[in-house]
Parts: C-alpha cells; structure tokens; sequence
C-alpha cells in the first residue's frame, strides 16, 4: 500500500477513535472506551507507516487537519453541534491547507 493509503486508513481510524472518546463518556462506558484505545493504537500505526514515503510535517498536518475537519462535521450531523458561520470558514481553510500541502508538500 501507498503512503497515502495509510494515512488515509489512518485519518479514518483516528475519527473513529476520537469519535468513541466522546461517546466513552470520560471512560465511564466500556465499550467506547475500549474502542477509543483500539482504534487509536490502529491509528498511530497506519500513520507511522505512511511516513515511510511522506514527509513527516506534511503526514502529520494533513492526519490533523483532516480528521479535525471530519470531527467537526460529525459533530454537527450526529451529536448536535452548533453550525456558524466561522466554523464552516475555518474548516474550508483547513481543507485548502490540505489540498495545498499535499499538492505542494
């Protein structure tokens, strides 16, 4: 598999994972909370392997930015979170970051 296809697999399991720290509850429900540390064990490993073939800061910006994009919309679809006008601005910078550094990176 391509670098990109690990960090990919990375950001989808990262999103998952913090998804499950929310619904844990502050580790007060098992089974998000056993999720949490699963897929963000899967997480830390898909991303480490795609630093084989991407640069480091190019990896990590585009796993946080994106994944923090992706929590944010489903923050707002799922667990009823405020959509502003900001909010929709700043995840739109984050998404140009992105295609930026993974266009110039």
């Amino acid at each position: 598999m391509s670098g990109w296809t690990f960090l990919l697999l990375g950001i989808v399991t990262e999103v998952a994972g913090t998804f499950c720290m929310k619904l844990s509850h502050g580790f007060t429900h098992m089974v998000p909370s056993v999720l949490f540390v699963i897929f963000f064990a899967i997480a830390l490993a898909l991303i480490n392997l795609s630093m084989k073939t991407i640069d480091m800061s190019v990896a990590y910006a585009i796993w946080s930015g994106v994944g923090i994009a992706c929590l944010a919309v489903l923050g707002i679809l799922f667990l009823g979170e405020p959509v502003t006008a900001p909010k929709l601005i700043f995840i739109a910078f984050i998404g140009i970051g992105v295609v930026g550094l993974h266009a110039y990176g």
